[in-house]
């Protein structure tokens, strides 16, 4: 595992929940205590297998589903009900308080990761909730005998449980649906020859209000600009490939580190940083954000925000030795790697 401070594995990290049919891992603050204003798990799910119902008390969710095929159903505010089937490489959003379950009806296994708009998540279980009431509360709430509820055998839930029989998907659950974005369906509004972002933000899924995802691609021979994000945290998982960063803290502090798939990193808001592949097969992470549209400030763009005059005095160096900066209104988010990569600890 990568060294620092701003680094934790979510893969064999932070164990919430395991059995036989699926686990659970998390970063939280707990795990990670740079972290703000978010949290990501990890849900795994054997075929047959479902999240039982649950509802977060405390945040929005979004998440993607990394391999298999789930269902997912949920009730929200106003009776507010929805079931709906997710593929990989789509998304779903619950909101906070909505009841919820997931549960996995394809062959293989499933593989969700899923960001909360807190930092130290909490959860209700439908069962834990339902065996708080007595059989009397209970049979007054369904207009059932007591009786009807003797065999609840009123144990703390399991969070993970086995379907009896087959999946019961309803003829409605194939329609469009608000809370569902086909993330690898989105031609990439960013694309570029050496890399290209995928982007679940409030401007193409309407259903975000404090949350988002970027799913960011980059070649070997490309890097994402140095930059930073002035409202927002960045809360990174590595699915793929091997990367290094460097984030530079207020104090004057520089944390250069690497990444494997696996992790998962936060740079807190308006840190600035840095993300380059160390490998040819290049990276590929899932990147969420405290906020519906998450903006940034490239270092490209800020030298043609600024006279000459003003970053020679800057820099301390003449004006006639500054490079000459290409002119760039608009940052580029992904940029070639044309020098030779910085080396790699260890190299050599």
């Amino acid at each position: 595992m990568s060294e620092s401070r701003h680094v934790a594995p979510l893969i064999g990290g932070e164990g919430v929940f395991e059995n036989e049919f699926g686990s659970i891992t998390q970063v939280t603050s707990s795990s990670l205590p740079i972290l703000t204003g978010l949290s990501v798990k990890r849900i795994t799910l054997a075929p047959g297998a479902l999240r039982e119902p649950q509802w977060n008390v405390n945040a929005n969710q979004i998440a993607y589903v990394v391999k298999g095929t789930v269902l997912v159903s949920t009730l929200g505010n106003g009776d507010s009900f929805s079931t709906f089937v997710v593929q990989t490489g789509q998304m779903y959003h619950v909101e906070s308080g909505a009841v919820y379950h997931i549960e996995n009806v394809g062959d293989g296994e499933a593989e969700i990761i899923a960001a909360l708009r807190t930092d130290r998540p909490q959860h209700f279980s439908l069962q834990d909730s339902v065996n708080a009431m007595s059989d009397a509360v209970l049979g007054n709430t369904y207009d059932l005998p007591s009786a009807a509820f003797a065999a609840f055998d009123r144990q703390h839930s399991s969070q993970i449980v086995h379907r009896d029989g087959p999946a019961r998907i309803p003829g409605t659950a194939g329609l469009p649906n608000a809370r569902l974005f086909d993330m690898e369906g989105q031609n990439a509004p960013l694309s570029y020859e050496w890399g290209k972002a995928r982007l679940a933000r409030k401007q193409f899924w309407a259903a975000l209000d404090d949350l988002s995802m970027y799913e960011l691609l980059i070649g070997g021979n490309g890097m994402r600009e140095p930059h930073w994000h002035p409202v927002t945290g960045e809360l990174g998982y590595v699915q793929s490939g091997h990367a290094r960063m460097t984030v530079l803290d207020p104090d004057g502090t520089l944390d250069t580190y690497e990444l494997h798939p696996g992790e998962a990193y936060f740079v807190p808001r308006a840190y600035p940083h840095h993300i380059e592949a160390l490998g040819d097969e290049g990276i590929r992470f899932l990147i969420f954000f405290d906020q519906p549209t998450p903006g940034d400030v490239g270092y490209r763009a800020t030298a043609s925000a600024f006279s000459r005059e003003v970053l020679s005095a800057a820099f301390k160096v003449p004006e006639r030795d500054l490079p000459t900066f290409p002119f760039t209104p608009v940052d580029p988010l992904i940029v070639a790697r044309s020098n030779p990569r910085d080396p790699v600890e260890g190299e050599g």
